[in-house]
């Protein structure tokens, strides 16, 4: 495969693997987690680039060619590898956003084992599980779609579109990470960016009297350091109570 095929391949696992995490996340967030419809990750859009990330990486290890003789223990090398791999992933981007950028985007403090709240036993398991999945039910139809992109390379224009779109979502969250950022460390905290959300979706629901938008979780009719206020009132009172 050509560098500039094989840059094209990793755009289109990386798109596809960011939205499909983002579905995930909607619905894990639903179902189990918040019991409710929350827009999860960093991003405005339907994308969040640790899956991407992770999907690429996973695809890229299972074409790594491992023989000892034994097929249960290539396979299980490979798992090994991807789970290790994709708590990595977790553990960079967790403390880039917390130790950059003073935002915590996830928080397993309250799960045994953890390491600064950014990873734990528990979910580096579930990324096991996830790595197994991929190895025993996606690997062969991830491989298809990787050789029919190849063979459709006029595919490449619709990827690029979206790539765009995301470069610009990327902006426009870095720019609000910024703010923040200066926020946080005026304050001496941490922000947990889920909990922003709330705290932003509560009060247009209460006082703006007007449903949230899930697409738009920052949209408001305060400014955003007035939220970052509210947000900061509500975690000191939280805080006291304990």
């Amino acid at each position: 495969m050509k560098f500039l095929d094989g840059l094209l391949v990793a755009a289109f696992l990386f798109i596809v693997g960011s939205m499909l995490g983002w579905v995930i996340e909607v619905l894990f967030r639903r179902f189990f987690s918040a019991k409710k419809w929350i827009n999860p990750g960093f991003l405005t859009g339907p994308y969040i680039p640790l899956y991407g990330f992770g999907l690429s990486l996973m695809f890229a290890i299972s074409l790594i060619p491992i023989h000892t003789g034994y097929e249960w223990l290539d396979a299980l090398l490979i798992i090994l590898i991807m789970g290790a791999m994709m708590t990595v992933i977790e553990y960079i981007a967790g403390l880039i956003f917390i130790k950059g950028m003073k935002i915590k985007l996830w928080d397993y403090s309250k799960q045994w084992g953890n390491i600064q709240g950014i990873i734990c036993p528990l979910f580096s398991f579930l990324w096991l599980l996830v790595a197994a999945g991929f190895y025993f039910l996606m690997n062969e139809a991830v491989l298809e779609a990787v050789k029919w992109f190849v063979n459709n390379m006029w595919f490449s224009f619709f990827v690029g579109i979206v790539l765009g779109i995301f470069l610009v979502d990327l902006g426009h969250s870095l720019d609000l990470s910024v703010k923040i950022r200066k926020f946080a460390q005026e304050k001496q905290i941490v922000v947990h960016f889920e909990r922003l959300k709330e705290s932003i979706k509560e009060h247009t629901e209460n006082f703006e009297k007007k449903h949230a938008s899930f697409c738009f979780p920052f949209k408001s009719a305060r400014k955003l350091n007035e939220e970052l206020d509210g947000y900061a009132e509500k975690v000191t009172e939280q805080t006291e109570k304990k």
